[in-house]
């Protein structure tokens, strides 16, 4: 049996974390594989241990508790989420192959801080015997990919949708919005640009319902935009939520204005369930959303509010891009060969 410790730097439930969760939970019931995963301890407990996940938090992520877990536990391969972890992982263990897996596509963001964090993650991506890349965006964006090319590979997430509907199934409560934004509220997510579109749809569509779905540390200046623009009435803050599923489900349009994103789990998640995304052309996402089909592509506000009106106006558009989204999401989502695509490289990795 091989035993996988999954690392990761953060202490909540966010779209990394819910990867995690999808590739531990894709090998439940296989006796090939024993998963363990190992982060800060925060919120995630709960979520871990709702989804019957073998938990070891650490106060904070540290060398010291690393390679005493390593000690204690002895897994055969380290598979280290995101940047940062990756780089623990690599300056902190020696004996055990590390598979690195990046989930966004920062590292091409403007900047001194992506740059810096491009130039440190070469050392970790020369040390990883694998790295997974969320999407072709987040591996073109690595400006040093050339040194780690041989051993790269694309690893498009997954979602159960099975489970997406059960979680429908469970919440009694009703809603019924025109659009949701649903991720954190920081800057990466660029939720601002949320409500400036929100005020331009105000506009056209005096009684436009919008939830905002997420918590973090724009918070407060969101809620000042809504009461300085006189949007009350149009926007719910719901803040973070377990199971925002309803909420999605019952939504028409799911809006995403990301300054980076490496795929986007909620945008997967809202097309299995038959929602429409209109996003800026950011990352991942402009491999995911066809043009016309299950979404639309827009760089400007205008171009974003008019998009989301077409779909408000027009029941016959939203039906047809709904069934398109829902149908092709159960093609997109094999979960077995998404299990068997990481299973090979443990295997390869770990020469057994």
């Amino acid at each position: 049996m091989l035993k996988v410790l999954h690392l990761l730097s953060s202490d909540r439930f966010s779209g990394a974390e819910n990867v995690v969760c999808q590739i531990i939970t894709a090998f439940d019931g296989d006796s090939e594989v024993e998963h363990l995963y190992v982060s800060p301890e925060g919120p995630i407990r709960e979520t871990l241990k709702e989804k019957n996940i073998r938990y070891v938090p650490v106060k904070y992520l540290n060398g010291i508790d690393l390679k005493r877990i390593v000690r204690i536990e002895q897994p055969d391969i380290i598979h280290a989420h995101d940047m940062l972890a990756s780089l623990f992982a690599t300056f902190c263990v020696r004996n055990i192959p590390i598979v690195s897996h990046i989930h966004n596509n920062n590292f091409g963001f403007k900047g001194v801080g992506p740059f810096v964090t491009s130039l440190a993650y070469c050392i970790a991506a020369r040390r990883a015997k694998h790295i997974f890349w969320v999407s072709e965006a987040a591996y073109n964006g690595f400006r040093y990919k050339k040194i780690c090319a041989s051993k790269s590979s694309v690893l498009y997430n997954v979602i159960n949708i099975e489970e997406l509907n059960n979680s429908i199934k469970i919440d009694p409560e009703k809603y019924q919005y025109d659009l949701i934004f649903l991720g954190r509220l920081t800057y990466a997510k660029n939720p601002q640009r949320v409500l400036e579109v929100t005020k331009i749809l105000k506009n056209q569509k005096d009684d436009i319902k919008v939830a905002m779905v997420g918590a973090g540390e724009l918070e407060n200046e969101l809620r000042n935009f809504v009461k300085d623009n006189q949007l009350e009435k149009n926007v719910d803050f719901w803040g973070f939520r377990k199971n925002p599923y309803k909420i999605l489900k019952n939504s028409q349009v799911m809006i995403m204005t990301s300054r980076w994103e490496g795929l986007g789990m909620c945008a997967l998640e809202a097309m299995a369930l038959g929602v429409p995304v209109v996003s800026t052309p950011t990352g991942g996402l402009c491999e995911i959303i066809e043009d016309g089909k299950n979404g639309f592509l827009r760089r400007s506000n205008k171009e974003l509010a008019d998009k989301i009106i077409d779909i408000l106006n027009n029941p016959s558009l939203k039906e047809q891009m709904s069934t398109y989204a829902s149908e092709n999401s159960i093609k997109m989502n094999s979960r077995e060969k998404y299990k068997n695509k990481i299973l090979d490289v443990y295997k390869k990795v770990s020469g057994k």
